[in-house]
């Protein structure tokens, strides 16, 4: 009985269709099913779970937060086995056009004769919100099976599948739930997260509290407000301070000061708990702009734009082949839409830069990188994602500067863009 546990519902378990990415392969979709049945491309089931040994790992909480602490739980777990005795890779599951229901996931292949990976995969198959499965084949047919607890040495199946191929979805699955989990789109949604999370994180109290003392409103004054995106090394540091002496404006920044202290923190927690703590420095830098555009220009150094851009890259897996940036949600998505609560800028730049002299850049700041940043350099297929979900960001759009030539002319640049679509 405690087995049957971790599949709450075997009945969805076996609606649920499984991505998984194949390295630099396009991913591979299959389904379940009761009844026995060769697939014709089982040779394609051959290269995918091999002739070692398969299993695959579910987090199944029904709590957001839970599942997001397992989640990361689980993934480093699996990333103490040396990479020279398994290949993992991702492997959410989904229902079929149905927002929210993607659950987060590994397969695992790996050497019978690892005891690292023994003992791994023996601690995680201990864990009740974790459904473990193996893949077996039976001459022509692969069969999905449901593990129980581990009884002494033995495994023994629990409940078993057939697993047959099909074809991807119209819609990248990880889409159906970026709205509220990576990216959010209203204060409330942000806020809940940060509230369910203070048994666990007591630091999200204090960020509670900023937020509470924060300036509500979503309309600017009567100054333009002037927002510079752009990835790191574009010149924005040095832009948005000549921009803000030129015009004698307010210089602002998203995340706020206020929560620098806590940054560390939360960019060490799942993505769900970092992306609120994000959105909810933007209402706090929303506040800011709405004080001081009453009395002065404002300028901000980056803004909603960069929250959603790079969550919903890193949201939009895999991308092997070049086609990453075909992941995305189209062009119009709601996933582009600007949160209706939110004050909305006069105007926003996106600093463009060719990637080898980006680079070039950043090695001759000599600085560390961020997460994000070291993901961008070895990640051609990563930076194309965030660039292009920048320039498809809707209310307002980017308007786009080439940061090539000397930072005085980029200013004259921007300075003419300013007085022409804000009169200023």
């Amino acid at each position: 009985m405690m087995a049957r546990r971790l599949i709450p519902n075997l009945g969805q378990w076996s609606s649920r269709i499984f991505e998984v990415e194949c390295g630099k392969r396009s991913a591979l979709y299959f389904a379940l099913r009761a009844d026995r049945q060769a697939d014709p491309r089982r040779h394609e089931l051959k290269q995918l779970f091999g002739d070692g040994k398969a299993l695959s790992f579910h987090v199944q909480c029904g709590d957001r937060i839970q599942r997001s602490k397992m989640y990361a739980f689980l993934q480093d777990k699996l990333s103490s086995i040396p990479s020279t005795d398994c290949t993992i890779m991702e492997m959410p599951s989904f229902l079929p056009d149905v927002k929210q229901s993607v659950r987060k996931g590994f397969l695992l292949m790996y050497r019978s004769d690892s005891p690292i990976a023994d003992r791994v995969i023996g601690d995680l198959q201990q864990v009740e919100s974790l459904a473990v499965c193996s893949y077996v084949q039976e001459k022509d047919i692969w069969w999905q099976n449901h593990l129980p607890k581990k009884d002494g040495c033995s495994l023994t199946d629990l409940d078993k599948y057939c697993v047959t191929l099909t074809v991807a979805p119209e819609v990248c699955p990880t889409v159906l739930s970026i709205i509220n989990n990576d990216v959010f789109y209203s204060f409330d949604e942000a806020y809940k997260v940060l509230t369910e999370c203070r048994d666990i994180i007591p630091e999200s109290q204090a960020v509670l509290d900023l937020v509470d003392q924060r300036l509500d409103s979503t309309e600017r004054g009567r100054f333009p407000v002037i927002v510079i995106e752009g990835l790191d090394a574009t010149g924005k540091t040095t832009l948005t301070e000549s921009l803000a002496r030129q015009l004698n404006a307010v210089l602002l920044k998203s995340p706020p000061e206020s929560l620098a202290p806590l940054r560390a923190r939360f960019d060490a927690e799942p993505p769900l708990i970092r992306r609120a703590f994000y959105a909810l420095g933007n209402y706090i830098t929303a506040g800011q702009i709405a004080r001081d555009s009453s009395k002065a220009p404002v300028v901000v150094d980056r803004y909603w734009h960069s929250t959603a851009a790079y969550a919903i890259a890193t949201a939009v897996r895999g991308g092997g082949g070049g086609v990453g940036v075909g992941r995305l949600p189209g062009a119009g998505s709601e996933v582009y839409r600007w949160p209706q609560d939110l004050l909305r800028p006069s105007l926003v730049l996106l600093l463009t830069l060719d990637p080898a002299e980006r680079q070039r850049r950043l090695r001759g700041r000599g600085l560390a990188q961020t997460p994000e940043e070291a993901a961008l350099e070895a990640n051609n297929t990563f930076r194309q994602k965030v660039e292009e979900a920048y320039m498809r960001i809707e209310d307002p759009a980017c308007v786009t500067v080439d940061a090539s030539p000397s930072p005085d002319k980029v200013l004259q640049q921007v300075l003419l863009l300013i007085k022409n679509k804000c009169h200023l």
